[in-house]
């Protein structure tokens, strides 16, 4: 931190304007005032000097002092990040109290004390990426200490097994030294080696998603919605039960009651993988609505940093940002306070540019150690009166890979996830489809492609139906309108609350689908060979439809003899 001699001018809410800061550069952290609240450069325009405050400017006044980090917003990485809850600019919730008072750092987290394994040897030759070691109290998910980007060469020194603060030099590299905790600039995107394609498919456990619009491992995803469709809830249960190592999630700008059951209920579940509370493998950045406005901007970069870091380690990364539209919102308050040109709907102009920038920083990649590993980003989007033609909405669905649109319909009808088919689309489907024809599963693609054209054609037939009337319809029509109705309810719906069907395994959602599949063609050719429509209707399909709540999450067997029972009771009609 370097101390210079500069003054506060002018403030304007969250805007504040310096004079005599000689040597600033942009996107510099600089602290205002005697609580050295937070800010960063974002216009230098001769002496003057723009910053925006990361906190509340209550009570700052012209004449203030100043003092310059010399660096960038930047976040502080190293063991400890698992199982806690961070503020927008990773400073420590899990350690505040109530509140976060103003003008707080992280600098709580340099009195803790972790314990450090060694991987080398003073004398060994590292590279860029490569294990130095192993530091925290997590055996099921060890933080990796890498040699930095920017050093290579023999090891000069390396520390003992034992207990170190987080400051602690642990390795000197041709005299570069190496901490276990290490800063890295926010919106400077981690280096790895190269991209890999998108070969290996996110499982989330929600069947409509990983059945008809599945998302690759390193891909992105959006969540658009309007209230009340579901967006929270849906983003709840992919934290809890996608497959990946480490999930980061980032509430922005988002209700505080929201934020406190997602800590409350990872908390008390367990990881079915290692038996451990959830929130071991979790960590949760928290800018609630009642928090400042701008750093909800910066917890965006903050999380996407961390999930960068992670991958870096050779882990499978998930970032939740819920919701992105809140992090629009605080880009368009801040133009208007520094007079920038307003486009569509008052958002900066340079709105399309940082989202794609956001996006890009997905990726499944071989680290420069030469791991693999990834990111995949999933991001809500709330259009204000579910206005799916608004800027936000409209620019995400051009840089993600996959849209899960939620239809207030189907949320008021009491159907969830509710995932819109008529909306939705997966950008990675036809890769993911050859990847499970290659791990043998051939008919996943055909299948998927089957059950689209038959949703699409039930909408089209109950819309004719609800004109001329369903008995006026052909048998074989009739068949598709049930065929819809019976894959909404048999597979597509799915209980967040039951302990059987909050997740589903693929094994079970490939029997769920092939048993309502099998069922429509048995009620089809039933209906060529002479019976009635109204018949097969007027049938209890009780035992097909109650089969994803009444089986395991991996009950595949339990799935098959429902279906045999449903088999048995259409042979009785003939």
């Amino acid at each position: 931190m370097v101390v210079v001699s500069a003054t506060v001018f002018r403030v304007s809410g969250s805007l504040v304007e310096l004079e005599g800061l000689p040597g600033v550069a942009m996107y510099d952290v600089v602290l205002l005032g005697r609580n050295k609240l937070p800010g960063e450069v974002v216009a230098i325009t001769g002496r003057r000097i723009t910053v925006q405050a990361y906190e509340d400017t209550g009570g700052l006044a012209p004449g203030a002092p100043v003092v310059s980090r010399g660096a960038p917003l930047s976040a502080r990485l190293g063991p400890g990040l698992l199982g806690s809850v961070f503020d927008g600019l990773l400073r420590s919730l899990s350690r505040a109290g109530t509140w976060l008072l103003p003008g707080s750092a992280r600098d709580d987290a340099t009195d803790q004390r972790w314990h450090f394994t060694p991987s080398v040897a003073e004398g060994a030759t590292v590279s860029p990426g490569d294990e130095l070691g192993t530091a925290g109290h997590d055996t099921h998910l060890p933080s990796r200490i890498l040699v930095p980007a920017d050093a290579a060469g023999v090891v000069d020194f390396a520390a003992e097994a034992g207990t170190y603060t987080a400051d602690a030099v642990v390795a000197t590299i041709a005299g570069v030294d190496v901490p276990l905790t290490t800063t890295w600039p926010v919106r400077r995107p981690r280096p790895y080696r190269r991209r890999l394609d998108a070969a290996e498919g996110l499982h989330t456990g929600q069947r409509v998603l990983d059945l008809l619009y599945p998302v690759a491992r390193g891909s992105s995803a959006a969540v658009p919605g309007g209230f009340g469709t579901g967006k929270t809830m849906l983003l709840q249960q992919i934290a809890k039960w996608c497959d990946a190592d480490v999930i980061v999630y980032v509430g922005c700008g988002e209700r505080g009651n929201e934020m406190a059951d997602v800590v409350e209920e990872l908390g008390a579940l367990e990881d079915p993988r290692t038996g451990d509370r959830l929130s071991f493998r979790t960590v949760v950045i928290a800018n609630t609505s009642n928090m400042p406005m701008m750093a909800r901007e910066a917890s965006i970069y903050t999380g996407v940093t961390v999930a960068e870091y992670f991958r870096d380690m050779g882990y499978h990364v998930v970032l939740i940002a819920d919701s992105t539209t809140r992090w629009a919102e605080a880009l368009r308050e801040f133009a208007s306070r520094t007079g920038a040109l307003p486009v569509e709907e008052g958002y900066p102009a340079g709105l399309a540019s940082a989202m794609a920038a956001f996006y890009e920083r997905a990726g499944h990649v071989v680290t420069l150690g030469g791991r693999t590993g990834s990111v995949t980003i999933i991001g809500a989007v709330s259009p204000q009166g579910g206005d799916m033609t608004e800027p936000v909405t409209a620019h995400t669905q051009r840089f993600v890979r996959s849209v899960w649109m939620l239809d207030r319909d189907l949320a008021y009808a009491r159907h969830y996830p509710a995932v819109a088919w008529s909306g939705s689309f997966s950008r990675d489907a036809g890769a993911l489809g050859s990847s499970h024809a290659r791990n043998g599963d051939p008919s996943w693609a055909r299948h998927r492609e089957r059950v689209s054209a038959l949703l699409s054609d039930a909408d089209r037939l109950n819309a004719l139906a609800d004109l001329v009337g369903i008995g006026a319809m052909p048998g074989s029509e009739r068949v598709v309108m049930l065929a819809g109705r019976l894959l909404r309810e048999g597979v597509l719906q799915q209980s967040a609350l039951s302990p059987n069907d909050a997740f589903c395994s693929a094994a079970k959602g490939a029997a769920l689908l092939d048993a309502v599949l099998t069922v429509v063609d048995r009620c089809d050719a039933m209906v060529d060979s002479g019976v009635p429509a109204t018949t097969i209707e007027e049938t209890d399909f009780g035992p097909l439809l109650r089969a994803a709540q009444e089986t395991g999450p991996d009950d595949v067997q339990g799935v098959q003899e429902h279906l045999d029972a449903m088999l048995a009771r259409l042979g009785e009609l003939g």
